[in-house]
């Protein structure tokens, strides 16, 4: 008699590893500061992001005081796409590019 196969799918996570972080980058823009709409092939790249996912080396050193939900400004020159999702704006990088971390006081 052969077994029935659970119904039951298990998520899929992505979990990053070594002196990385996992950061869901923010939409690019598409209307300027002033209010100017912008044709839709062209928009205004952002470098901003909030962190998804935080390895546990980047969790446990004190230098980066940074955890889940931060907004982060970061620099996108070694990120690594992750294609996980359908809008594709998840993106693993070193901790090194996140240059600064909003905060509210």
């Amino acid at each position: 008699m052969a077994k029935a196969k659970s119904s039951i799918k298990s998520l899929e996570t992505v979990e990053p590893i070594g002196n990385r972080v996992l950061i869901r980058k923010d939409a690019d823009k598409k209307v300027t500061k002033v209010g100017i709409h912008l044709p839709d092939k062209i928009e205004i790249p952002t470098l901003t992001g909030r962190i998804v996912a935080v390895s546990a080396q980047v969790e446990h050193d004190e230098d980066y005081p940074i955890k889940q939900y931060d907004r982060v400004l970061f620099n996108p020159k070694n990120s690594l796409p992750v294609d996980f999702e359908g809008d594709n704006q998840l993106f693993v990088i070193p901790i090194e590019d996140v240059v600064a971390v909003f905060r509210k006081d």
